[in-house]
Parts: C-alpha cells; structure tokens; sequence
C-alpha cells in the first residue's frame, strides 16, 4: 500500500544521499528525521511512512524512533518551542518554579502550544548542558543559567519577533 507523499523530491534525494554516505545506509535514519522536521517543521506518521519505505523498514520501526526521541514533534509546534531541561542537574537548579512560571506566561502545559500558535512548551530529559542549569532551549538554542527575571525578558524579546534571541550556540552568562 503506497504511502502519502509528504517529502518533496529534493528532500528525498537528499536523504537517498545521506544513506549512500554511511557503510550502512540506516544510520543515517536519524539525520533524515531531522531534515523532514527542518523541512516540514514536525514529523507526521505520513512522513515517517515514507521514511520507512525509503530505507525498508517496518513503519513501526520509524515511529518508534520519532515517539523514543523528544527532540521530534509528532504534532504541529509553534514559532519558538522552548525545550526546558528537566534532569537532575536543572532540578536541583530550580527548572520547577521556571516551569510553572512558563506555564503561567503562556497559559499552557508542557507538551502544549499557545493558541495563537506561538510557544510550544515542551519537557527535555537533558539539554547536555548541566554547567549552565537551569537551561532551556529556544527553537534549539541555548538559553543556560535561567532565572525568574531572564525568562521574563525572554518571552517579551520573542513575543517582539526577535527570532536571533538567544543568539546560536553563545551561552547567555549571569550577570555579575
């Protein structure tokens, strides 16, 4: 049963090249997950379909990749989505109040989307950047050594439409 065609053309030839790249060509499964969601912005089981079919896999096999993996939307996100750390480092750092207080700004859960489409709140196991807890990421850019106050300039830095903010991979340091 063929499946529905989301990938466009130039997306598929190029993960037939990623594939090509490896002495196994499903090693390079991950780095097409990411491509689709670059592309398409989320990871639709239509996608993950053809994914499969392209590197000849049981469908299940792909969407127990994308289900195992949080950094995969397997739902539409909004313009920022703010991953915040949840590991014990964060925890021990004061991720909990920064999470209920992201809550509170954005009337949302974590694993929601504001209604206007613009903040996706979504839970991280570990964002691997334990010096500068509580971290958080913005559209998988670094926001480490989160406070009350630097959240709070955060979201009215982005609600202006700053998408540079926080700038990539440039840790945000406390001030002294």
């Amino acid at each position: 049963m063929p499946t529905q065609e989301l990938l466009s053309p130039q997306l598929q030839q190029e993960i037939k090249e990623l594939m090509a790249s490896y002495p196994k060509p499903q090693s390079a499964i991950l780095m097409a997950l990411h491509r689709i969601q670059e592309e398409l912005g989320w990871v639709p089981e239509p996608a993950q379909a053809q994914v499969a079919e392209l590197f000849g896999l049981p469908a299940q096999d792909v969407a127990t990749l994308v289900t195992f993996y949080y950094m995969y939307h397997r739902k539409p996100v909004g313009r920022y989505v703010l991953k915040i750390c949840r590991s014990i480092s964060c925890f021990l750092c004061g991720c909990g109040p920064l999470i209920q207080q992201l809550e509170e700004k954005l009337q949302i859960k974590l694993g929601e989307t504001t209604p206007d489409g613009q903040f996706s709140l979504v839970g991280a196991e570990c964002l691997a950047a334990c010096t500068g807890a509580p971290c958080l990421q913005v559209n998988d850019r670094f926001f480490e050594n989160a406070s009350e106050e630097r959240v709070d300039d955060l979201l009215a830095r982005l609600r202006r439409g700053d998408d540079q903010y926080p700038a990539a991979n440039v840790s945000w340091q406390p001030k002294e």
